[in-house]
């Protein structure tokens, strides 16, 4: 078996930064995280607060974070333009993950491509109009999400295809991947249901179903024109991988909530991700450099020895570690066991936990 990348731990700077411009959107998702709604949030940072935010992040120093600009959606914020350009100049590289509504026009994705944003993602959870504007709650997002994938490629941006992973979409996976592969993504991204938000009304997927997927996927991987496979939620796809002989340095070795990633909510409250929601400080009066670095909720979250069950006893913990958002849904402990994983560790080492 491959050895597993060195550097899994990442204590100084997150790789890739979640910030929730705010939670207004034009859609009503089934599973949306945010339970987002129409109308912006009169607590919402500020342009001129983040703009401050922008340069603190840029203040890890290099190689700096990635920022994906997130919501709800984006495009409900004027001044996404200039918080675009603002990161940019810093030298942040820009995502922007827009929804697919009637403001997500070709003038906004030629933008885009302009402004230098390196790529956006566009959602897909049913592989025809029936299945995914069901989810999406909105007529005609279907199609409209399909042009717009359309237009990015035609004007050279990237993209991203996310689709979710419930019971409700499991048997349409095989015929999404086959759509994302002919729209030309660049990746697809398949978020592993976490119950939060409005999610708590879909069906999680089995761990035995979970593994049958990443070892699907993992078959799916390096074909010739076809996109990237990722997970969210999921980094037992990273075990899945070395099990069958393949590197998994490529899919974010280690990297899981607070461990290279952070996210800052819509009011500025600083989180290990957006699907795990505890706060370790605020923007608006912590600086978040020290957060990320020092605070105790992300220490932990970056010392896999720590978690307790097969997570803290499996000998893929510090590649894997499981999904910390999923252990808090499942327990109230976000250092607890990972309910979707399948895997039983070879190891007998006690947890970490119990040692400490």
């Amino acid at each position: 078996m491959r050895m597993a990348p060195a550097r899994l731990t990442f204590d100084q700077a997150p790789l890739r930064v979640y910030w929730e411009l705010t939670r207004a959107c034009d859609l009503a998702c089934r599973h949306c995280r945010a339970e987002a709604v129409r109308a912006r949030h009169p607590g919402e940072l500020t342009g001129a607060e983040g703009l401050r935010l922008l340069e603190r992040l840029a203040a890890f120093g290099d190689p700096k974070p990635h920022v994906v600009l997130t919501g709800g959606d984006p495009l409900k914020r004027a001044d996404l333009w200039e918080l675009i350009a603002a990161a940019r100049a810093l030298g942040l590289g820009v995502s922007v993950a827009p929804s697919a509504t009637e403001l997500l026009r070709p003038e906004e994705i030629g933008r885009f491509q302009k402004t230098r944003v390196e790529a956006i993602s566009l959602s897909l959870d049913g592989s025809t109009a029936a299945r995914h504007d069901t989810f999406r709650g909105i007529r005609g997002t279907f199609a409209r999400t399909l042009h717009a994938a359309r237009v990015a490629r035609a004007v050279g941006l990237p993209f991203q295809v996310n689709t979710l992973v419930a019971e409700q979409t499991l048997a349409d996976l095989a015929a999404l991947y086959l759509l994302a592969s002919e729209l030309g993504a660049a990746r697809w991204s398949l978020f592993f249901l976490v119950p939060m938000g409005r999610g708590t009304v879909l069906g999680q997927i089995s761990p035995r179903d979970a593994e049958q997927v990443m070892r699907w996927l993992a078959e799916l991987g390096g074909r010739d024109g076809a996109p990237t496979v990722t997970t969210t939620e999921a980094p037992h796809f990273r075990r899945v991988l070395l099990e069958r002989r393949r590197s998994a340095g490529g899919h974010g070795a280690g990297i899981r909530d607070g461990n290279g990633i952070m996210f800052v909510s819509h009011t500025g409250e600083v989180q290990p991700s957006g699907f795990l929601p505890l706060s370790a400080g605020n923007v608006r009066t912590d600086d978040v450099v020290t957060i990320y670095r020092e605070s105790p909720l992300f220490r932990n979250l970056r010392c896999p020895d720590r978690f307790a069950g097969r997570c803290g006893r499996c000998e893929f913990r510090a590649l894997c570690g499981g999904s910390r958002a999923r252990a808090y849904a499942a327990s109230g402990d976000p250092l607890g066991e990972d309910p979707m994983c399948a895997y039983q560790p070879r190891t007998r080492r006690p947890s970490g936990r119990s040692e400490a």
